[in-house]
């Protein structure tokens, strides 16, 4: 249980002004992980408005060898802004967008800026930022460079870490090390920006970032997707980048089951076909040329029209067994409401078993059909489902057990873990490690490389006050 330090409040309030200092019950919304499952009680949460505040607030901790621990939209699954007894430090203020270069294609924001919101302000100059996921609503650009976040939109742009040009870093001494450069090319010595990324806060706290932009596609194709198995889908995806000049944006996959939860969820919500299949798969194209995007006499999008004309060849080849493409918006967005659902249903019962891992993609099959096998041996009774950016490799899959046993649910998860170490894969594909992932850290990591995390930790916060705990699992 942490204790008020009346002292310490007053001097942070100093730093940063006593309006944003939070203590005892005012934390409370700063209290708890998104999923809601666990609870802490930080010292304090602080809320500086520049990174000259943060750097103030880092030193006095780092004298007072105070924990501290970073946090911005708090939509993170890995309990990686627990801070029971520890300083949080909220990014929420420093919220600026500061600059959309239009010709560089580059945005120059702060690390509390919530990612919808860089989203609305890229429309305005007729670009995006391709960073697209549920939680885009309440998840700020510090905690997606921290987590090194993916989403459904990896398969064509990339992770956020080939979304960012530049950094702005406080050190964990509460030094602000500028790396805000806009180059595309910049071989001056470590890359130390990619070394912040995906850190999860252990190395230092993100304030300010140069992220890329990107032309607003004129015209999107999308589609649900029929195919008999995991390896036709992919064999799909290889067949429309060839077509389509790699013009595929998403490929995500949506099993049975997890069609037959959603629609149990949410009875008034269409299925995406008139009769079920096993394998269901979200396809959208992303196009731009004007000989791709203008309609036709008819009023049909020529990129909509290809697609349309290709998924009719392979309906003829028996690669796919239905196909339904979105003829409006409202169509799209149907067909997007079904995938973006899966944090709401996929939480329905507990317990429920999560992993987030991600192998090759043309493993994925024998993975899927793996997990299938491990899990009955384990639980007999357990309900399997999931989800995949099918595109990337990345599987979420959720699991509801037999019953309410941690050893069990531990076993499970272990053993999802092992097949996708045994196919060269991670057990962590874009939620990063935290707390919930130590474990596996500790099982599978190259042990050379955790004695490198471990010194590059030890070198930059040699207090270690920095996130402790997350991450790097004891010796």
């Amino acid at each position: 249980m942490a204790h008020q330090d009346p002292v310490l409040i007053e001097e942070i309030g100093r730093i940063i002004g006593s309006d944003h200092v939070a203590a005892g019950s005012d934390t409370a919304r700063w209290s708890r992980d998104w999923a809601g499952t666990v609870a802490w009680r930080p010292l304090a949460v602080v809320r500086p408005a520049n990174s000259a505040e943060v750097a103030a607030v880092v030193r006095l901790a780092n004298r007072r060898r105070l924990p501290v621990v970073p946090v911005s939209g708090n939509t993170n699954l890995v309990k990686g802004t627990v801070a029971e007894g520890a300083l949080m430090l909220s990014l929420d203020r420093m919220s600026a967008i500061r600059e959309i270069r239009p010709e560089a294609r580059v945005a120059i924001v702060e690390a509390g800026v919530i990612v919808a919101a860089l989203h609305e302000a890229a429309a305005r100059h007729d670009l995006i930022f391709p960073l697209s996921f549920g939680a885009r609503g309440s998840a700020m650009v510090g905690g997606v460079l921290s987590t090194n976040a993916g989403g459904a939109n990896v398969l064509r742009y990339g992770n956020t870490r080939d979304l960012c040009l530049g950094l702005e870093v406080v050190t964990p001494t509460g030094e602000v090390m500028n790396l805000m450069s806009a180059l595309h090319k910049d071989n001056s010595g470590y890359d130390l920006r990619h070394l912040m990324i995906g850190a999860e806060g252990t190395l230092g706290i993100i304030t300010a970032a140069v992220l890329k932009l990107f032309p607003r596609p004129r015209a999107y194709a999308t589609a649900m997707v029929a195919v008999s198995s995991v390896g036709g889908a992919l064999r799909l995806l290889n067949r429309l980048q060839d077509e389509t000049g790699g013009a595929v944006e998403a490929f995500e996959y949506m099993p049975r089951s997890f069609v037959a939860i959603l629609l149990k969820r949410f009875p008034d919500m269409r299925p995406p076909f008139e009769n079920a299949h096993d394998i269901n798969i979200l396809v959208e194209l992303g196009a731009r040329a004007p000989r791709d995007v203008t309609p036709d006499p008819a009023g049909q999008v020529p990129v909509a029209a290809h697609l349309e004309e290709v998924l009719g060849g392979l309906y003829d080849e028996g690669l796919v067994l239905d196909a339904v493409v979105a003829q409006s918006e409202a169509q799209r967005a149907e067909i997007w409401a079904r995938r973006e659902a899966s944090a709401q249903i996929l939480r329905l019962r507990r317990p429920v078993i999560e992993n987030d891992i991600a192998v090759a993609t043309d493993c994925m099959e024998k993975l899927i059909a793996r997990i299938e096998v491990v899990t009955q041996a384990i639980d007999p009774k357990i309900e399997n489902t999931g989800v995949a950016h099918l595109g990337d490799g990345n599987l979420h899959y959720v699991g509801w057990p037999s019953r309410d046993d941690p050893a069990l649910c531990r076993a499970v998860q272990q053993a999802i873990e092992r097949e996708a170490i045994a196919l060269g894969g991670s057990f962590s594909a874009e939620h990063g490690i935290g707390l919930s992932k130590l474990s596996a850290m500790a099982t599978h990591k190259d042990p050379v490389a955790l004695e490198v995390m471990r010194a590059i930790k030890a070198a930059l916060d040699p207090n270690g006050i920095m996130n402790p705990g997350k991450m790097i699992p004891d010796q």
